[in-house]
This record gives structure tokens, C-alpha cells and sequence, in this order.
């Protein structure tokens, strides 16, 4: 039987967060027909052979399949490996630094299921600590940055939750746990691999959005996300920020780019006279 839930997980030298995640989908996946498709991007710390073991065990057996790239080929690109590989009806991209929580995917599908304008689904993520994790967008454009740096409009800028038990459209949902519908696959495609890491989930939203479709934020869908662990693993803390650009830079082009730029700059001059 093929399975209604494909779920595509990316491990870069986070044997721990790896496993760990699994463990969770392994415990509250039942009675949801799924695969797993881990792809690992050249991890040296032991992360391809502890999961070599745990895929030869009974359980996964059948549901498993393991991809193995020679070096880190970017977010973007080992997720679409996946997504080419994807046996199941619904696909989620599901950071390897997550928990899911019971019933958090079949409620995914059961939405999905039923709504039919859905083009990408996300769950509703908390911290480690419990609290509730910002994970939404509004469309990064320049009037917004406008609106919230010199007119003082807060929340069109930065990540947010909306604050509701209900499903709720959204610009865009972050990557962490990014349910796609087979509308979105089939007119959309597969994730933008110009994006090395970064922005790639707010562009595929974007074209979303202009294929007729729609983003959904599930609060029903419970996911805990330790938020950031395999992109540590590509630049030193005081340094993540560089790694934005050049992403920022294919999603707006040179010149939005750099005009969203002034603005956030002068407007961040302005608001500390």
C-alpha cells in the first residue's frame, strides 16, 4: 500500500536531533500509512552509520529510505531529492531539531484532506521551554518594511503566531514542518535549489499563493522545534546573518534587495534619535 504521508528530513551532523525525531514520528505516526526519506548532506559524526541501524529495525523497515550525498548540498536541493523520491500523497518537509507531538501529523492530513485550496500546511511550533514559537510571515515586501520601520506598524517585518485555535491563511509558514499538497506539487513543483539555505520556504509560499492556492497555519498540529540546529552547523553564531544575503538576494532581486536594506537601515537610524 503506498503511503499517504511522505515525510522528507534533512541531517547534517545532528546525529542526536536526528534520532531523536524520528523516535517522536515513530511513537505518534500510528495508524497513519508514511515513509521516512532522510537525506544526509556528508555528515562526519557518525550520524550514516547510527542511522543505518535503526533503518535495518523491523519498524522501519519498509518505511525507510536513506540518501546518502558525498557533501552538504544545500537545504533546498537534498529536500527536493526527497520530494523526487516521495511515494506518498502528502509531502512534509520536517527539520531533523523537531518533536512531533501525538496526533500532530494525522491532523495535518485530516485538514489537508478536506480543504482543498491548501497548497502548503504548517504546524503550530513551540520552544523548548513550552512557549509558543513565531513561525509565520508576511511577504518580506518594501512597503511593509515601510509601514513597520518608519510608521511603527509592528509584526509586518518580523516572524509571528497568529493567535487563534482555528485554521488561519498566513503569507507564509516557516520550513520547520511544511506540509506540501499535491495542488502545490503539481503547480508549483519542487523547492527553488537557487536558494542554498534560507528563504527557499517564503519563496515556494509566494508561488503558492500566485498559483491560486493558499497557505494554511494548523495550531491543531503541535510540533516543539529547537529552532536552528543544522543551520549552526554552517557559520558561527555572529555570523548567521551573512548567510541570509545571498538568499535575500534571489528572492527580491539586486534591487528590492538593496532598497528593503536602506529602508530597515534608515528606519533603524530613525527610531533610535
Amino acid at each position: 500500500m503506498s503511503p499517504t504521508l511522505s515525510i522528507i528530513v534533512v541531517n547534517l551532523n545532528t546525529k542526536d536531533f536526528t534520532l531523536r525525531c524520528l523516535d517522536s514520528v515513530k511513537k505518534t505516526a500510528k495508524g497513519l500509512p508514511f515513509e521516512v526519506l532522510l537525506i544526509d548532506n556528508g555528515s562526519t559524526d557518525g550520524s550514516v552509520e547510527a542511522i543505518q541501524k535503526i533503518k535495518e529495525e523491523n519498524f522501519w523497515r519498509k518505511r525507510f529510505t536513506l540518501i546518502l550525498n558525498k557533501g552538504n548540498e544545500g537545504y533546498a536541493k537534498a529536500n527536493n531529492q526527497g520530494i523526487r523520491r516521495a511515494g506518498g500523497r502528502y509531502i512534509l518537509l520536517l527539520n531533523n531539531d523537531t518533536i512531533v507531538h501525538p496526533g500532530a501529523l494525522q491532523k495535518l492530513v485530516e485538514f489537508v484532506g478536506k480543504t482543498p485550496d491548501a497548497g502548503v500546511v504548517g504546524s503550530k511550533l513551540l520552544n523548548t521551554d513550552g512557549t509558543l514559537q513565531m513561525s509565520c510571515y508576511h511577504f518580506p515586501t518594501i512597503k511593509n518594511a515601510i509601514k513597520e520601520y518608519w510608521f511603527g506598524q509592528k509584526g509586518l517585518f518580523e516572524k509571528f503566531a497568529p493567535d487563534t485555535d482555528k485554521p488561519v491563511t498566513v503569507d507564509s509558514v516557516v520550513g520547520a514542518a511544511f506540509l506540501i499538497t499535491p495542488e502545490a506539487r503539481k503547480k508549483v513543483g519542487v523547492l527553488d535549489e537557487h536558494y542554498f539555505a534560507y528563504f527557499e520556504d517564503i519563496d515556494y509560499c509566494r508561488h503558492v499563493w500566485k498559483r491560486g492556492l493558499k497557505v494554511y497555519y494548523l495550531p491543531s498540529s503541535v510540533i516543539t522545534h529547537y529552532h536552528g540546529a543544522t543551520f549552526k552547523k554552517m557559520a558561527d553564531e555572529k555570523d548567521q546573518w551573512k548567510k541570509l544575503i545571498p538568499s535575500s538576494k534571489i528572492y527580491h532581486g539586486l534591487l528590492k534587495h538593496y532598497l528593503i536594506n536602506a529602508v530597515l537601515w534608515v528606519g533603524q537610524k530613525k527610531n533610535k534619535i
